[in-house]
């Protein structure tokens, strides 16, 4: 059964109440979420040439040399395409998979709050790993992107199968929720720093936190990476985004455009925040540098506006990227009470 849901006032107060537990558990799930895109790579690297009059530079079809194909372009001063050639190259040849996701039933319930991480041993290795999964549910899971010559994440992404056993241990971490209030809640993450969130905004939804004496609360996602397929739980985060009037999710992809008509944010994290944010409701001087974000035009399609005189903020990724991110919180005028941050890497 799943454990049952639990109601805290204070999230920080709680930490002290749970168990720290040892646990034998069991995989009950292991999906790969990236995809292999050599066959969309190709066609699109096959279409610039063509339009551009560089065909003999192909056929691409099948080409598996992309390396080669920009050095040529370079040297015949295409050095336009050849970058972009560079690009996908980076993308095809890097390793498959690259972002896993992973499920275990533990032989008792493992009591935690959204937000916090676990220490899981599989063969002989132990890495900490944020809990994607509510507190309400009856499983844990975990997202992992791998890391080339990473001490477990290559393990997990290739060797890690249905019915294997692993250790978890914890939980542990200080990344929770605030007190329930009716400010806007808004999460920053970059890749794999969005697994605590999916955990906090699953449990938020499901416990009405996302109201507050009757009033909704706005719950906002920022989330980048470079490619679509490297976006963890993707599907779900737009399918929150149909079902939930106040859910508000903002994809920002580097690297997209060059593969795909993607159209959405190109842009970092924290500047897609800036252009998100009422300008009305800045009382803070911003700088020149970050002043010329807060009045760009969203690409998102999102029509509502942060206002952070109402707003608290949970940032998580590589650690100079959220250091990043929480500079552009505390510019907004976001105090530093009502930020939560954690990185890694």
């Amino acid at each position: 059964m799943a454990a049952p849901v639990r109601e805290h006032l204070s999230q920080h107060d709680a930490l002290a109440d749970l168990p720290l537990v040892t646990e034998s558990a069991r995989v009950t799930d292991v999906t790969t979420m990236d995809r292999d895109r050599r066959p969309e790579a190709a066609a699109a690297m096959t279409r610039w040439l063509e339009e551009r009059g560089l065909a003999g530079y192909g056929p691409v079809e099948g080409f598996d040399d992309w390396e080669r194909l920009s050095a040529r372009l370079a040297r015949d001063d295409r050095p336009a395409v050849a970058r972009r050639v560079a690009t996908l190259a980076e993308r095809v040849e890097r390793p498959k998979p690259m972002l896993t996701s992973a499920r275990f039933r533990t032989e008792a319930d493992v009591d935690f709050l959204a937000g916090q991480y676990v220490g899981l041993r599989y063969d002989g290795t132990s890495r900490a790993y944020s809990l994607s999964s509510s507190p309400t549910e009856d499983e844990l899971e975990i997202c992992v992107r791998r890391v080339p010559g990473g001490r477990l994440s290559p393990e997990i992404c290739t060797d890690l199968a249905v019915g294997d056993e692993v250790t978890i241990r914890g939980p542990y971490g200080e990344l929770v929720l605030q007190d329930h209030s009716p400010r806007d809640m808004v999460f920053l993450a970059t890749g794999t720093g969005v697994a605590p969130f999916r955990s906090m905004i699953e449990y938020v939804f499901e416990t009405g936190r996302d109201e507050y004496e009757g009033e909704r609360r706005d719950v906002w996602l920022f989330l980048g990476a470079a490619w679509e397929d490297d976006l963890p739980y993707l599907d779900r985060f737009r399918e929150l985004q149909r079902t939930q009037e106040n859910f508000h999710f903002v994809p920002c992809l580097s690297r997209e455009s060059v593969l795909s008509d993607w159209d959405g944010e190109t842009d970092y994290v924290q500047h897609a925040l800036l252009k998100h944010t009422d300008p009305a409701a800045v009382t803070a001087g911003l700088g020149d540098r970050l002043e010329r974000w807060l009045r760009e035009q969203p690409q998102s399609g999102v029509e509502a506006r942060i206002d952070p005189t109402n707003s608290e903020v949970y940032a998580c990724g590589i650690n100079a990227m959220v250091y990043g991110l929480v500079t552009a919180a505390e510019r907004l005028g976001i105090p530093a009470s009502r930020i939560e941050s954690e990185g890694f890497g």
